[in-house]
C-alpha cells in the first residue's frame, strides 16, 4: 500500500507533492523540481561519505544552525552530466547572503568563474537590499570544485572541528590548506542569490496592535537579515514608522547614529551588533 501511494503521488503535479522540511527548503525543492529532476541529480551527487581512522562512515556535510547561518556539503559528482566540475567531489554553501557572500572571491556568469569584483558586489548587495527591502527571504548560494589530485576519495574532510580552521570569514584558502583535514571553506565562487516570499501569518498585525494598545513593547527576534526584518516589521505593525527607523534616518536622511537614536520611533539591530554590545560591557 506504501509503495503504491508513493507512485501515485510521483503522477501528481510537483507542487502537490508532499514535501518534508520547513518553508524555506520547501521552497526550494519546489522551485528546483520544476528546472531538474531532483531524485535523479541527488542519485547522480550524493553526499560524499568517507571511512574515518575507526572504520566508520563520515558524511561529510556542516549542517545549519543559527550561530553561523549556513550549511555546506561536499557532493561526488562523477556521476553529473555537466562536466562542470572534473569530475570529482565539490562543496556546496548556503547560507544568509551576509554569511556566504564574504566568502566568495568568484562569481559564476554565462557558466564561467570570474573574479567577483567590487561593481559585481555591488550588484549583487542591491539585488539582495531589493529583495529583502521587500521582506523576503534571501539565500546565496556558492560552491568550490575541489582539486582531484588533493581531495582524493579518501581523503579524511574534517567536518567535525572545523571551526577551529575555518570559521573566521575574513581568512583565505591558503592560510589553513597545509593543515590535515582541511578543504576550502574561503574563496568560493558565488552561484547567485534565491527570493522567497515567506509571508507573516494572518492577523498577527492584529494581535500586534492590541499588545500596543494594553501598553505592551513588542519585540521580534528573527533570523532574517536586518532589511527583510525590517519590512516584515512593518507588515505586522511593529514599526510603524518606516522612514523613523534608526537605520533609515542613518543611511537615507544622512543623521550621525546618535541623532538618529534620539529622533527615531524604531530601531533594527543586527544580533552581532547585539554580541559585541554585550561583550564590551562584560569586558
Amino acid at each position: 500500500m506504501k509503495a503504491r501511494l508513493k507512485m501515485a503521488e510521483q503522477d501528481l503535479l510537483y507542487t502537490q507533492r508532499h514535501c518534508k522540511g520547513d518553508a524555506s527548503e520547501t521552497g526550494l525543492v519546489q522551485f528546483a523540481q520544476g528546472i531538474m529532476d531532483l531524485d535523479k541529480t541527488r542519485s547522480e551527487n550524493p553526499t560524499h561519505v568517507y571511512k574515518n581512522d575507526a572504520g566508520k562512515d563520515t558524511e561529510c556535510l556542516i549542517p545549519f544552525s543559527s550561530d553561523i547561518k549556513f550549511n555546506a556539503f561536499i557532493r561526488d559528482m562523477s556521476g553529473s552530466t555537466d562536466g562542470g566540475s572534473d569530475s570529482n567531489l565539490s562543496l556546496f554553501f548556503k547560507g544568509a547572503p551576509e554569511r556566504v557572500l564574504t566568502r566568495c572571491s568568484k562569481i559564476l556568469v554565462n557558466g564561467e568563474d570570474v573574479e567577483f569584483t567590487d561593481e559585481l558586489r555591488e550588484e549583487v548587495n542591491k539585488a539582495n537590499s531589493e529583495f529583502g527591502g521587500l521582506g523576503e527571504r534571501v539565500l546565496a548560494f556558492a560552491r568550490y570544485n575541489l582539486p582531484a589530485d588533493k581531495y582524493t576519495k579518501e581523503y579524511q574532510f574534517d567536518v567535525k572541528t572545523w571551526k577551529n580552521w575555518g570559521l573566521n570569514a575574513k581568512l583565505s584558502a591558503a592560510d589553513y590548506a597545509d593543515q590535515d583535514g582541511t578543504f576550502p571553506m574561503h574563496d568560493l565562487t558565488l552561484i547567485g542569490v534565491v527570493s522567497l516570499n515567506d509571508p507573516p501569518r494572518t492577523n498577527v498585525d492584529l494581535s500586534v496592535s492590541k499588545c500596543r494598545a494594553a501598553g505592551i513593547k513588542v519585540i521580534m527576534v528573527t533570523g532574517d537579515q536586518p532589511p527583510t526584518a525590517a519590512a516584515i516589521a512593518q507588515k505586522v505593525n511593529i514599526i510603524k514608522h518606516p522612514k523613523m527607523e534608526m537605520n533609515y534616518l542613518v543611511n537615507e536622511k544622512g543623521m550621525s547614529p546618535d541623532e538618529a537614536m534620539a529622533k527615531c520611533t524604531g530601531i533594527v539591530i543586527h544580533g552581532d551588533v547585539l554580541a559585541a554590545k554585550h561583550l564590551e560591557e562584560e569586558k
